[in-house]
């Protein structure tokens, strides 16, 4: 699969779906209020359409994510359970990470992968991405799907990663969903994505 930068998924492109009626805002002006290592509050001064001013809006600036539903030879999915500040809880969730740099999605996703969880694969496929929260952050997330991984290494967490790894069915995976086990809305819509792709290959 080539490694080059997927372009962003762009609503209303494809043939026969609905174009947006809505125009976009205008920005005015805008400047951050704090930088952190993670993103940047921005304060922006917006327009509507018509040239009415709307006053300060507050917008997240953050680099691309990655996520990925990895299978293993056995076709059970690769998962990782580690604790999440924002909601002060346990995660159970699929593989992902941070898009650094000038790396491609698709490297990021095969560095956090082996990272995360010391599995590879040689098999991957683009699922497309979505926007992580439209109303609040300025950032997509990059969904692929990694097949016949192979364990070829321990982990290689960051200073302060706990992660446990576990092998799950897709049936299983989907009880953890029903249960709120699973609660991470992208580790949610990647499956959905997963879904549409598989559908589309069947025919």
């Amino acid at each position: 699969m080539s490694d080059s930068k997927p372009t962003r998924d762009t609503a209303g492109s494809g043939s026969g779906v609905m174009q947006s009626q809505i125009r976009k805002w205008k920005l005015q002006h805008a400047h951050p209020l704090q930088v952190t290592r993670v993103f940047t509050l921005m304060e922006n001064r917006m327009s509507m359409p018509d040239g009415t001013d709307a006053g300060n809006f507050y917008t997240l600036n953050a680099p691309d994510w990655v996520i990925m539903l990895a299978f293993d030879t056995n076709g059970r999915l690769i998962t990782v359970d580690q604790y999440r500040h924002g909601v002060d809880t346990t995660s159970l969730e699929v593989p992902g990470g941070v898009i650094d740099g000038n790396d491609t999605p698709l490297e990021t996703a095969k560095r956090e992968l082996q990272e995360e969880t010391g599995y590879v694969s040689d098999e991957w496929i683009s699922l497309g991405n979505v926007s992580a929260n439209p109303a609040l952050f300025n950032n997509y997330c990059h969904f692929y799907l990694a097949r016949n991984c192979r364990l070829v290494s321990g982990q290689n967490l960051d200073e302060h990663e706990d992660i446990s790894v576990h092998l799950l069915t897709l049936t299983e995976y989907e009880e953890m969903i029903t249960a709120g086990r699973v609660h991470h809305a992208l580790a949610v819509a990647a499956l959905a994505r997963y879904y549409i792709w598989r559908s589309k290959e069947k025919g």
